[in-house]
């Protein structure tokens, strides 16, 4: 019984959901037709019987008077059995001249139950069926008794029992069918939005990370049009997650690309060098130095690559392990060490300085770095002679660092990728005219770490880089 239990269970959770609401809603009215159906059987039924007691009552109160002055037979109302009884000693005894049935003894024993006041019961006659039976006494010692058939009281119940049933069963096939219409019509909207989730299953995401589809419609009331909203807001976040994570992954390929590239340089001009140190050991010491002098350098600038892919990966994994040592510094004393190391390394690029004092907590060594790939960048992309300018300043609780130089501009294309790894203004492989192309990248990691921000703004003749980093409280 259990397993049967659980099978009919578990067919009922499989069936569809205007299913289970129709046969619900059928249940129910089937309830209430049936406590309706109930309710209005029992009023009729008690409304018939108390119109026969009146009935009875009515014609036995017309007779009292004539019966007892003459002791005379009662008289015959419709097709009722009357009749006079005496009772003595607890004994009724029918008087001649009444209609009785030809099996009288549960009448007898009403007539003497009523010696001491009226009695109303309910008999069945074996050959006749029921009756309603009312005895009251005449005077002492004589009874009169009246029973009325209830054959015509139970067949007007049962016709209208009949009436219910087959009124009741049209409103429930009717409420049924048209429940059933007006479900499906209501529920359209949800098997519209469950065709576009089959949409969206039948569409290739590797291929093609956009998702065109949408929930489409009106109506189904305000649950389904939250619903449909709700569904629409999901797949605009799918959207936008998974073009993201294209992105990301486009992003991934392509720094794997230029790291790969850009570590197989040097590697290959060390192996090259080295292997012309190999062929001259016997040659002269000053060929030989040259190319120690030339191993080294591209020694230090995969180093340099290295640290620098190795400090944007701690970048982007700072919630585990952040690279940074904050401290109070002054930023005006940082740049200005920045500045006189540049005028040292850069003499063919004039520079010029306005410093406000502004202190921030960060790291030094990093805002340093920030400070010092800035202004590389503006003495390498700009031709000698070439004026920068660097300044401090505090602006709504920022201190605000520009880097400027009075270089040829970048373009608004440019401007755009500028701080993406590996990218280089004249996206060409040669070493002539930059060094990695992670230096802006940098910049931009740190700058971000530290709570700020760092933007560009660029026109022939005028390039400014401009950070902002919150003061320190």
């Amino acid at each position: 019984m259990k397993r049967f239990f659980r099978r009919w269970y578990g067919a009922w959770q499989r069936t569809r959901l205007g299913t289970r609401i129709t046969l619900g809603l059928g249940a129910l009215a089937l309830v209430v037709f049936a406590a309706v159906g109930v309710t209005m059987v029992g009023i009729m039924h008690g409304y018939l019987d108390r119109r026969l007691d009146e009935q009875l009552s009515k014609s036995q109160n017309t007779q009292l008077p004539q019966l007892r002055e003459t002791h005379g037979s009662p008289q015959s109302v419709y097709s009722w059995y009357s009749a006079l009884y005496k009772v003595r000693d607890g004994v009724a005894t029918p008087q001649p001249g009444g209609q009785l049935p030809g099996d009288a003894k549960q009448l007898a024993k009403i007539a003497a139950d009523a010696a001491g006041g009226d009695v109303t019961r309910n008999i069945y006659l074996h050959d006749d069926g029921p009756y309603r039976v009312r005895a009251c006494p005449v005077d002492n010692g004589s009874v009169l008794l009246s029973a009325a058939p209830q054959k015509d009281l139970d067949g007007t119940v049962r016709q209208l029992i009949w009436v219910e049933v087959g009124a009741f069963t049209f409103a429930l096939a009717v409420l049924v069918v048209v429940g059933r219409l007006v479900l499906r019509r209501g529920l359209r909207p949800l098997a519209d939005m469950a065709g576009t989730a089959h949409d969206i299953a039948s569409h290739d995401l590797t291929a093609n990370a956009d998702l065109p589809v949408r929930a489409a419609g009106t109506g189904g009331g305000a649950e389904v049009e939250e619903l449909r909203t709700a569904f629409n807001v999901m797949l605009a976040h799918i959207d936008t997650s998974l073009a993201a994570k294209t992105e990301a992954n486009e992003r991934l390929r392509r720094f794997v690309a230029d790291a790969s590239h850009e570590l197989r340089t040097p590697l290959t001009s060390i192996r090259g060098y080295a292997d012309l140190f190999r062929y001259a050991a016997a040659n002269e010491p000053a060929e030989r130095e040259a190319h120690l002098a030339k191993i080294r350098s591209e020694t230090t600038r995969m180093s340099v690559l290295v640290d620098d892919l190795l400090l944007l990966a701690r970048l982007d994994a700072r919630a585990a392990e952040t690279p940074l040592r904050p401290e109070r510094v002054d930023l005006a004393e940082l740049a200005g060490d920045a500045a006189d190391a540049f005028t040292a390394g850069r003499p063919d690029h004039p520079l010029t300085t306005a410093l406000s004092p502004a202190f921030v907590s960060a790291d030094p060594l990093r805002l340093r770095q920030v400070l010092d790939n800035l202004l590389a960048n503006a003495a390498v992309h700009t031709p000698p002679g070439t004026a920068v300018h660097v300044s401090v300043a505090v602006a709504d609780s920022f201190a605000v660092v520009e880097v400027g130089d009075a270089g040829p501009g970048i373009a608004v294309a440019d401007q755009e990728r500028i701080f993406d790894r590996f990218f280089r203004v004249d996206d060409s492989r040669t070493r002539g005219n930059g060094g990695t192309g992670l230096g802006l990248s940098v910049v931009q990691s740190l700058v971000t770490a530290h709570g700020g921000t760092v933007g560009v703004a660029s026109e022939p003749g005028r390039t400014t880089f401009t950070v902002r980093l919150p003061l320190a409280r």
